[in-house]
C-alpha cells in the first residue's frame, strides 16, 4: 500500500487559499485582519481559530503584519508570493496537457532529525510537484522535475542529504503495479468522482457572499489534485475517469463566479 497521502488541510491552508485567490497585486496589497477573521468566520473558522492561524502564518514568514493606527494590515512576503504562484502553475495546469512517456525524477533524501522542519518541507513540496514514496526517503516522480527540485534543495539548504537521477521506466515493468505503490490511483479517482458530485449542481450565478464561500470552497477542494495526481503518461495508464470533468467544472465555475466573490471580499476587508 502506498504511504497515506491525505495532504494538511488546517486552517493556516484555507487562509492560504483565501489569500491565493483574492488578494491582488499579491506583492503590494494589504489586507485588514479584522476582515480576514470575519471571511474566515464565513468559512467555518471561530474567530480565535483564525486568529491563531494568522499569527503563525506571521512566524513561518508567510505573512507581514503592519499596524495602521489602531488596526493591523497583513501583506504577503516574498516568500508566500513565490509559493502561490508556485501553486498556480501547478493547479491551473493540472490536466490541461497530455504528458507522453519520458524522463522520471527519482530522488532520495537522507536528511537528518536534527533537520526535521526542513524534510517536512521538503515532504510537502516533493508531493506537491507530483512525487509519490516508493520507499523510506526515495521519491518518483512520471516527469523531468530536475530543475524544481535543485531549487527546492537550495531554498532548504539541504541538498548534501539527497540524491537525484533521471531516466525511464523499463519496457519490461509493470507500470501500473509499480505507480500503486507510489500513488493512491484507487483513491484519487474517487476523489475526482466526489469533487464532481459535491460542485457540479453549483449554480454559475450567485449573490455575492455565497459565491464567495462556494468559490473559496472550490478552489480549497481543487488545489489538493495536484498534491495527490502525479499525471502519469496516458500511453502507459489511462487518467482517472473523471478528471476532465473535475477540471472543466473547477475552471468553468472559477471564473463564473469570480466577480462576485471578489466583490463580497473586498466589500468584507474594508475597515468600518
Amino acid at each position: 500500500m502506498p504511504e497515506p497521502q491525505e495532504p494538511a488541510r488546517t486552517p493556516q491552508e484555507l487562509v492560504i487559499t483565501l489569500l491565493g485567490s483574492y488578494v491582488s497585486p499579491r506583492e503590494t496589497r494589504r489586507v485588514w485582519s479584522g476582515g480576514l477573521v470575519a471571511l474566515l468566520r464565513e468559512l467555518g473558522l471561530s474567530d480565535g481559530a483564525a486568529r491563531i492561524s494568522l499569527t503563525r502564518l506571521v512566524r513561518r514568514d508567510l505573512l507581514a503584519p503592519h499596524r495602521e493606527g489602531r488596526l493591523v494590515h497583513y501583506s504577503l512576503t516574498p516568500r508566500t508570493v513565490a509559493l502561490l504562484a508556485d501553486g498556480d502553475r501547478r493547479i491551473f495546469g493540472l490536466g490541461r496537457r497530455d504528458r507522453p512517456v519520458g524522463t522520471w525524477t527519482v530522488l532520495w533524501q537522507n536528511i537528518p532529525e536534527s533537520r526535521r522542519p526542513a524534510r517536512e518541507r521538503l515532504v510537502r513540496r516533493l508531493r506537491f510537484l507530483g512525487f509519490g514514496p516508493v520507499q523510506d526517503g526515495t521519491w518518483l516522480a512520471p516527469h523531468d522535475r530536475e530543475a524544481e527540485v535543485l531549487e527546492v534543495l537550495g531554498e532548504l539548504d539541504v541538498t548534501e542529504h539527497a540524491g537525484l537521477m533521471l531516466g525511464m521506466p523499463s519496457a519490461a515493468l509493470d507500470v501500473r503495479r509499480f505507480a500503486g505503490r507510489a500513488w493512491d490511483l484507487d483513491g484519487l479517482s474517487a476523489r475526482y468522482d466526489a469533487f464532481v458530485t459535491e460542485f457540479g449542481s453549483c449554480p454559475r450565478d450567485l449573490p455575492d457572499a455565497e459565491a464567495f464561500t462556494v468559490r473559496t470552497r472550490l478552489v480549497h477542494a481543487y488545489r489538493v489534485f495536484p498534491s495527490l495526481d502525479p499525471e502519469l503518461p496516458a500511453d502507459l495508464i489511462p487518467a482517472p475517469g473523471r478528471r476532465a470533468a473535475a477540471v472543466e467544472l473547477f475552471h468553468d465555475r472559477y471564473t463564473a463566479l469570480a466577480p462576485a466573490a471578489q466583490r463580497h471580499f473586498d466589500r468584507v476587508l474594508s475597515p468600518k
